[in-house]
């Protein structure tokens, strides 16, 4: 696991090998953030890494100048991993241990980008709930992006506020955000 681009392209990553995590492919990762640089500023935005496992995604964010971070992940070990990597490279990434479902459900925060990386074998309804919950919360900033990713088997193109997806070797990224005429 590498970051792709910006400040600290190159510097590989090293979780434990303990941590219950997929980490998104550099490849898929990579295609992700060119998708991103073309729709949005990426220097000193605001994003919010759900699910966070490694930190992977977020890390990418740090180096590509986002200017705020917030990392969401359950498990102990992986806000370590995160915390710990965070300060070695100095990326401001605020590592929270929740269920992203109850961050979603309390924070009053908005984001230029909001990423999902949720277990695949999640249900439906749960990846529905996810998408659901940031629009009804109002937690995009105007013009802010949703990503989710997800397999194959998940559909979520009949979602409001759906705008595209992509598909890199089974690993699905739908995108999410306000049209203009939806203002």
């Amino acid at each position: 696991m590498r970051i792709v681009s910006g400040s600290h392209k190159g510097r590989r990553i090293s979780p434990p090998k303990n941590l219950p995590v997929r980490p998104t492919t550099d490849m898929g990762k990579e295609s992700l953030f060119n998708i991103l640089n073309n729709r949005m500023e990426l220097v000193d935005a605001r994003g919010l890494d759900l699910f966070s496992g490694t930190g992977n995604i977020s890390y990418e964010m740090g180096s590509r100048g986002f200017s705020d971070i917030t990392s969401v992940d359950a498990d102990s070990g992986c806000i370590k991993f995160i915390r710990k990597t965070a300060t070695e490279f100095e990326f401001p990434i605020n590592a929270v241990q929740s269920n992203s479902f109850t961050f979603l459900d309390k924070t009053n925060s908005r984001y230029d980008l909001i990423f999902a990386d949720p277990p695949y074998a999640m249900e439906q309804k749960d990846f529905d709930r996810l998408v659901n919950t940031v629009f009804e919360r109002n937690l995009l900033d105007d013009d802010g992006l949703l990503v989710v990713e997800h397999s194959k088997y998940t559909k979520l193109e009949l979602l409001p506020n759906y705008l595209f997806g992509r598909d890199y070797g089974g690993t699905f990224f739908s995108f999410f955000g306000l049209e203009e005429d939806q203002d």
